[in-house]
Formats: structure tokens, sequence, C-alpha cells
């Protein structure tokens, strides 16, 4: 699976963006799909994720009632939507996908995803 994440750019606080993330690969619905984000100086962190059946979604709580991930298996795509984006959520975004034997969670672990994709910029400014 290759994943190729687009739709990053310089926003103000408070501002929507969304992030798509297209998948290549016949398999794409047997994979659960993941959003991580990593600012300068941070660890990667746990954006969300979906199951690979759409039917159990998880976020962190720091983006929680704020960012919404979707996937149209139909066109190998999942989504993140991001509203009243805040400074703090300035990162690189990326995209992953995990194999569907893992345990969907709020907390899944990068060792859990075995596919990534090349990252895209957000930048919120204040």
């Amino acid at each position: 699976v290759q994943l190729q994440a687009s739709g990053g750019g310089l926003v103000q606080a408070g501002a929507s963006l969304d992030l798509s993330c297209a998948a290549s690969g016949p398999t794409f619905n047997k994979w659960h799909m993941g959003w991580f984000r990593k600012a300068p100086g941070k660890e990667r962190e746990f954006v969300g994720a979906q199951s690979w059946s759409g039917g159990s979604t998880f976020y962190a709580d720091s983006v929680k009632g704020r960012f919404t991930i979707s996937r149209d298996n139909a066109k190998n795509t999942v989504y993140l939507q991001m509203n009243s984006l805040k400074p703090e959520d300035t990162a690189v975004y990326y995209c992953a996908a995990a194999n569907k034997l893992m345990v969907a969670s709020d907390n899944m672990s990068p060792r859990q995803f075995y596919y990534w994709g090349q990252g895209t910029q957000v930048t919120v400014s204040s």
C-alpha cells in the first residue's frame, strides 16, 4: 500500500483545513487508517484512527470535538477534517495504515502502523 497525503497549508487560528490521504492497492478496506502529527522538537503524536470497516473512530483528547476522520473505501481515501485550528496544531501530518488484525483504539502507537504517507505540513498562525 502506498499512501499520498495532501491538503496541508497555512491558515489562521480558528480556521478549518481538510487533509486527504489516497491509497494505492486493492486492499484499502483491510486496513485501519490513522493520522499522526509531528511538531518540531516533539515526538510523533497520535491524532486519530478509523477502523478498517469505518465502524469505529478514535481521537486523541487534544483534537476530540474539532477533528473528524472519515474514509471512502470506494475511492481508497481517508480524510481528516480539522476545524477550530489552533497554533499548537502546527505540525507535519502523516497518514498511516495498520493491519486490521491490530486493535484500533484512541491511543495507537506508530509501531502498529505498517505503511506511512510522506506527510503534509499544516501551519496555524495566531
